[in-house]
């Protein structure tokens, strides 16, 4: 790319000349810290990136294409699978699109226990994204293991009410598969109550350590302009300082009966990604609580026919996952299955400024990034 010179102070000889040129490294898809299946090809001079190619498709499954050959109940295990690690919201992006597409009213107590799974999804799905985003960092397994035992009651709380710990295929058009059991809310009680002092916790070991602000402050930087022309959503975009949550901005399920904050930050950086999801957490505990105090008895599914045919038409309804704004849309030809289906994954979108957010920085910082995006390679490639 260019060289150097000089004189040498000790002995007034010249230096010698270096003389660099690029080339091309790649980063997976076989690397834990590209997910495993996503490729980074970039282009160094030296350390630094000065290009980069993002590689996707590896975890192709056909995941639309194979919902068009099933009934509109059969797709929702396919849901599951998009994003494993926020089964249960996928599930509600879906089930919300059918019971739209078909007419569908919902029962009430079926609403609140669909917005409580939601916000456990969402606690969940942010403990990991904080613990294996330190993990990037250098903070190598203590802070992720103190968020894996966290994760672990949330998923034992899964585990009681559909008997999964990862794909759960509880969500049913017309409310869910089957009542939370008894001992559910005395559990929940339990864990809403100890969360925020963990939460707590983790702030103490991260939130001022010097290393972790060093490596993430001004790094990785998704300006405010850019996160929105580019139709970013989920933390990355509220990191940037744009205050857009569709459970406020275009409220489903019963949403807008709660009273909850929307976390933003200022730079746009890895720091502001990481702590809009510990934030997240909090807001999401107080939803919890607010749908505990509220939760009517009744119902948890309406009479909805084993096969569904919804008449003739479109439908698209999206929700506020814990990675963005996912939607789902559907075309129904009058028959058991859809027509066409297409899914708006948040985590794609988001990719797309990886190039943008990484050229400048070195190899150390690349992983940092794409760590801080926080993304699932099944809903990118589907």
């Amino acid at each position: 790319m260019g060289g150097v010179s000089g004189i040498s102070i000790a002995q007034g000889l010249p230096l010698m000349t270096i003389k660099t040129e690029p080339f091309v490294l790649n980063f997976g898809p076989a690397h834990p810290s590209t997910h495993g299946v996503f490729r980074m090809k970039v282009t160094l001079d030296g350390e630094v990136i000065i290009d980069l190619e993002p590689v996707f498709g590896y975890l192709h499954r056909g995941v639309e294409k194979l919902a068009e050959e099933r009934t509109y109940t059969g797709i929702i295990p396919l849901t599951d699978r998009l994003d494993y690690l926020v089964s249960m919201s996928n599930n509600l992006a879906y089930v919300l699109t059918v019971e739209k597409l078909a007419g569908i009213s919902v029962p009430e107590r079926a609403e609140y226990i669909r917005v409580i799974m939601a916000e456990l999804q969402r606690i969940v799905s942010h403990l990991i994204a904080v613990g294996t985003f330190l993990n990037d960092c250098g903070a190598f397994m203590t802070p992720v293991l103190y968020m894996l035992r966290e994760r672990e009651k949330i998923l034992d709380l899964f585990e009681m009410t559909c008997g999964q710990r990862l794909t759960y295929n509880y969500m049913r058009p017309g409310g869910v598969s089957q009542d939370i059991p008894d001992e559910f809310l005395p559990a929940l009680i339990k864990f809403v109550k100890q969360m925020p002092g963990f939460i707590d916790e983790y702030d103490r070991l991260l939130e001022k350590n010097e290393i972790l602000l060093a490596r993430t402050r001004g790094v990785g930087i998704l300006n405010r302009e850019l996160a929105i022309n580019i139709s970013a959503s989920g933390p990355a975009l509220r990191a940037s300082g744009v205050k857009w949550d569709i459970r406020k901005a275009d409220p489903y399920s019963i949403y807008d009966r709660f009273d909850f904050d929307i976390p933003t930050g200022t730079a746009g950086d890895c720091y502001d990604r990481y702590r809009v999801r510990v934030q997240e957490m909090r807001q999401s505990l107080r939803i919890i609580r607010q749908a505990m105090e509220q939760i009517p008895a009744g119902e948890v599914r309406s009479n909805v026919p084993q096969l569904i045919r919804p008449p003739q038409g479109e439908a698209y309804a999206h929700i506020e996952s814990p990675r963005g704004d996912l939607g789902f849309y559907l075309v129904s030809d009058g028959s058991i299955a859809p027509y066409r289906c297409r899914i708006r994954p948040p985590s794609l979108l988001n990719l797309t400024a990886l190039r943008d957010m990484i050229i400048g920085w070195k190899v150390a910082d690349a992983i940092i990034i794409f760590g801080s995006i926080d993304i699932c390679m099944g809903e990118v490639d589907r």
